[in-house]
């Protein structure tokens, strides 16, 4: 029986043993390269809508006399 994914090719394989440097230094630059192609996060949205600064101003104390 044959694994399903026969037909795709191995881009990288981990073997037991001692690395060399030069195998030490293609799989840093393996992780590099998979490390500098990946997206980065996009940064949380720090504005906020009008309401909701009223929504949690609803919920604050405010003194009789004071003005809106």
């Amino acid at each position: 029986m044959t694994p399903a994914h026969d037909d795709t090719a191995t881009l990288l394989r981990v073997e037991r043993g001692v690395a060399s440097t030069e195998e030490l230094a293609a799989v840093t630059a393996t992780l590099f390269s998979l490390l500098a192609t990946r997206r980065t996060p996009q940064e949380p949205d720090t504005t906020h809508t009008r309401a909701y600064w009223r929504r949690q101003a609803a919920g604050a104390f405010r003194a009789p006399h004071s003005w809106r």
